[in-house]
């Protein structure tokens, strides 16, 4: 699932609970008289509703026919001349190549190429090796030799994210308490039965401006 960031705005709490039915109980009695720096305050207990956002499945498949390379040197011949230097040079055997090539996608701006062995588990000859020599022009350069990998989505689907264990407080009144000790007094609050609260799980409170914060499913 996406991660959809929740924009936690000042004088704003978040509370997850470590039960469900605690915080489906505060948020029934809408207020709470909390007391912060000896003076009470009405805060207002909201439902929380995460954006829409998206679940989907990534299968990735290690390609048993092509190779990544890049970092080829840019050399004054044509395009062909170095797609052919590059086929004889990684159809070579005997330097652990992988043998006879279906297909060359050579681009010259980024210095990148795509290499198909028509051999399948041809590219298995290539695992482990980062650096591949390459000749031309007189010269031995090193190429960068990675796995090709095929990215495939399933199941892609919207989703509503409703987090029931977790509370929004609004209203929380300035104090002159520095922000850590005003969380605290929020969480000894909302920790107690005798409030209807109960074990806290996590707690983030914002005096000035706001944060972002990620819920996993």
């Amino acid at each position: 699932a996406t991660k959809i960031p929740f924009r936690l705005n000042q004088n704003q709490a978040l509370l997850t609970f470590e039960d469900e039915e605690v915080a489906q109980r505060l948020t029934k009695m809408g207020k709470h008289s909390v007391n912060l720096d000896n003076r009470t305050a009405n805060v207002g207990v909201r439902p929380f509703e995460l954006e829409m956002g998206f679940q989907f499945e990534l299968h990735v498949t290690v390609s048993g026919k092509k190779i990544n390379v890049s970092k080829i040197p840019e050399l004054p011949i044509p395009k062909d001349w170095m797609r052919d230097k590059l086929e004889l040079n990684f159809y070579k055997t005997e330097q652990g190549g992988g043998g006879e090539i279906e297909n060359v996608t050579y681009n010259k701006e980024s210095g990148t190429a795509v290499i198909t062995f028509l051999k399948p588990g041809a590219s298995n000859n290539f695992l482990g090796c980062t650096k591949y020599p390459f000749y031309a022009e007189g010269r031995c350069f090193k190429l960068s030799v990675s796995p090709n990998f095929d990215f495939h989505f399933r199941n892609f689907q919207p989703y509503c994210g409703v987090s029931k264990k977790t509370i929004l407080l609004k209203g929380i009144p300035e104090v002159e308490e520095d922000e850590e000790s005003v969380q605290d007094m929020i969480e000894i609050h909302f920790q107690k039965p005798s409030n209807g609260g109960g074990e806290i799980e996590k707690i983030k409170y914002i005096s000035k401006g706001a944060a972002y914060v990620c819920f996993e499913e």
